[in-house]
């Protein structure tokens, strides 16, 4: 995996994320274990991104419950609509917000988080999870962001 933290520029990170998706499907390939590849996808956004916060919940009984995850401890239980997370599974589509601060009802799990981007993951035409992740940078995820992180939340949404 790249190490490349927060030095990563915009006109690099297209080229960034066509590399990482191949090596996360490669990762995941031949693992049936649910919780082994929401692991390691993880943990290749982190390495690769350093973002301060990466991770995914699982839709559980009407509520997002935490799943695998990078970074410091994170909020347990979101309900539907509630927070980022909560939104993008009710609206079922990606949410970017470049100031979390200005984002009506933000679930605050630290207030080192400055902007997030939430990607539903969708089986079956139902949100199972999301994927979350967290930056210390204001407007620090862009439109690129949201179209890699879809093919690996797509990539993912085989293993529900």
């Amino acid at each position: 995996m790249h190490e490349l933290h927060a030095s990563i520029n915009n006109t690099d990170k297209p080229a960034v994320y066509q590399g990482l998706i191949p090596q996360i499907s490669a990762l995941i390939q031949g693992e049936n274990n649910l919780y082994a590849n929401l692991a390691n996808v993880s943990a290749a956004l982190k390495q690769t991104f350093n973002w301060w916060w990466v991770g995914f919940y699982l839709v559980q009984q009407q509520e997002l419950v935490l799943g695998p995850f990078q970074g410091p401890v994170a909020c347990t239980r979101i309900g539907k609509g509630k927070g980022v997370c909560g939104t993008a599974w009710e609206k079922r589509q990606t949410l970017i917000v470049p100031d979390v601060h200005q984002f009506p009802g933000h679930i605050a799990c630290s207030t080192i988080s400055k902007s997030e981007i939430v990607v539903p993951i969708i089986k079956n035409n139902q949100v199972v999870a999301v994927l979350d992740a967290d930056s210390e940078h204001l407007a620090h995820f862009d439109q690129t962001d949201a179209d890699h992180l879809e093919k690996i939340a797509a990539l993912v949404a085989s293993f529900f």
